[in-house]
């Protein structure tokens, strides 16, 4: 005999961990930064340290899975000469639109800290002035 189907509703709430948004939003963020990301228009894309994330879960998901609020901070590693402030407002739009699309949360607050810049300039590498 087959057993009855329980309602969604009824069958309890999903509880997504706050561990778990940082690490859709660290994964998000490798996606516009990451190594095999080619060097666009936002100029050259450092090539190493992976974005770090944290996240803080505010009103978790409802019953249907949905309607949850997260707030998130994703650290990156740049290249530069670069447009940073373009780099880190992709950055911010798609870690919103991929936790939206993943855990069906919305995000509060998605803040992009730029680490360190990395450019052959600094490490001696190239000589003459940084454009």
């Amino acid at each position: 005999m087959a057993e009855p189907v329980v309602p969604a509703a009824d069958r309890g709430a999903t509880r997504i961990a706050d561990r778990v948004v940082a690490k859709l939003a660290a994964r998000a963020a490798r996606e516009v930064l990451g190594p095999d990301t080619p060097a666009g228009p936002y100029g050259p894309v450092r090539r190493g340290e992976a974005p770090r994330a944290t996240a803080a879960v505010r009103v978790p998901p409802g019953t249907d899975g949905t309607g949850g609020v997260a707030t998130v901070r994703v650290s990156v590693e740049l290249g530069y000469p670069s447009d940073i402030g373009a780099q880190c407002g992709a950055v911010r739009r798609h870690v919103a639109a991929r936790i939206r699309e993943l855990a069906g949360m919305e995000t509060s607050e998605v803040l992009v800290a730029v680490e360190r810049l990395h450019s052959a300039h600094f490490d001696g590498s190239v000589s003459g002035r940084v454009r």
